[in-house]
């Protein structure tokens, strides 16, 4: 059976895709969305060519679009899933 690797990389190039649409359909410029969030122009520009970012750029981007309740869902999923998951040991 094969599995199919995912990526750091990958992950990291498709949320800078993903930032960078949400960025340009909001009709924002790179600067725009930085001074929005008290970052530099190159931290979002490094996020959004899937440079190495902080966790902190990340959450405050998917803070302004409205998608951190989406994460903080999902991760609380995981969490449950976890937690229902009896041990074998």
């Amino acid at each position: 059976m094969i599995f199919d690797t995912v990526k750091i990389k990958d992950v990291k190039s498709d949320m800078g895709e993903t930032v960078r649409l949400l960025r340009k359909n909001s009709k924002l410029s790179q600067q725009d969305l930085a001074d929005l969030l008290n970052l530099s122009r190159l931290t979002i520009q490094n996020l959004e060519s899937g440079k190495n970012f902080t966790i902190d750029t990340l959450l405050k981007v998917l803070q302004h679009f409205d998608l951190l309740r989406n994460l903080k869902t999902e991760i609380a999923r995981v969490k449950q899933d976890a937690e229902d998951t009896k041990s074998l040991y």
